[in-house]
């Protein structure tokens, strides 16, 4: 285990059809000081983590307690990453301002949200921020998400593929899967995207979840220390995770009986509509409900 993200915020200025949150200015949960002093007690007991990420939502609406954790994670050892979609670079002066604390903490990789779901032109919030930290000699680096496309594959027999490196997890299989060629079910034999079995980094949320990946948790911390979670944790004995690592989301719904369509664009959109039709039975681990659009 390398790396720990807070999730600092669900809050959101945006409300993006691809978030796979479920972000929006209405999402609730945010962390206090208090939680983010006890995450970083817990790291100490872990001893192999390099790397403390903020983002959200979007960690600069809360800048104050972003800057904070960022100092504490300093003071520790730690490299630190910010990710952010920049709304409060209104001009590259401005944007300094902003940045400037960051320069100071020497953050070591600040990552900014810039595609079409977030801005449209030439001259936008985070062209500017991507300037302003380059001046600055900030790390910085972009986030481009395309809208999804159908694309040929290259191998002979010339399938369709989507390109534009949308994760069909949260409000982005609600809003962008329509239309889009779909594969057999029986194809998705592995999560392509997330190391279940020995994860290198996790999230974790303001309700204290531990997500392995976006809705699937391997506990709560406020309950059981994140170190004991994190030493103990064994992907055979879980129930999501497990059928995940072995046979991928065909096996997930096969152990399960989850009934399904006969096909989906990928393997995160079969996954999460069998994590989504598992929610109620498996509460502790499929988490928080806010991420699948439920209540």
């Amino acid at each position: 285990m390398k790396g720990i993200h807070f999730l600092l915020t669900y809050t959101c200025n945006f409300e993006c059809d691809h978030c796979f949150v479920y972000s929006s200015p209405n999402a609730r949960g945010t962390f206090t000081l208090k939680q983010i002093k006890k995450v970083f007690d817990e790291l100490i007991k872990i001893r192999t983590i390099e790397w403390v990420y903020f983002e959200g939502g979007e960690p600069f609406l809360f800048y104050p307690l972003m800057l904070e954790g960022l100092m504490i994670a300093k003071d520790m050892g730690f490299k630190t990453g910010v990710v952010t979609n920049a709304y409060w670079a209104t001009s590259e002066e401005d944007a300094m301002l902003w940045l400037r604390p960051l320069c100071e903490l020497e953050v070591s990789d600040l990552s900014i949200s810039d595609d079409s779901f977030h801005y449209e032109g030439e001259d936008t919030p985070p062209k500017r921020a991507l300037i302003a930290a380059e001046r600055m000699g900030l790390p910085v680096g972009s986030i481009c998400i395309k809208k999804p496309a159908v694309e040929t594959d290259k191998q002979p027999r010339g399938a369709p593929v989507i390109g534009g490196s949308v994760m069909f997890r949260g409000r982005a299989v609600e809003k962008l899967t329509d239309g889009l060629p779909r594969r057999p079910w029986k194809d998705f034999t592995e999560c392509p995207y997330e190391d279940l079995k020995e994860p290198k980094r996790v999230h974790i949320d303001p309700y204290g979840n531990v997500l392995v990946c976006q809705g699937l948790s391997m506990g709560n911390m406020w309950e059981t220390p994140l170190s004991e979670l994190i030493n103990n944790y064994n992907p055979d004995l879980h129930p999501i995770c497990g059928p995940l690592v072995s046979g991928g989301p065909a096996l997930l719904a096969e152990e399960h009986g989850v009934k399904h369509d006969s096909g989906y664009v990928d393997a995160c959109h079969f996954c999460y509509h069998i994590r989504l039709a598992l929610i109620d039975k498996f509460p502790q681990y499929l988490t928080p409900r806010q991420v699948y659009g439920l209540k």
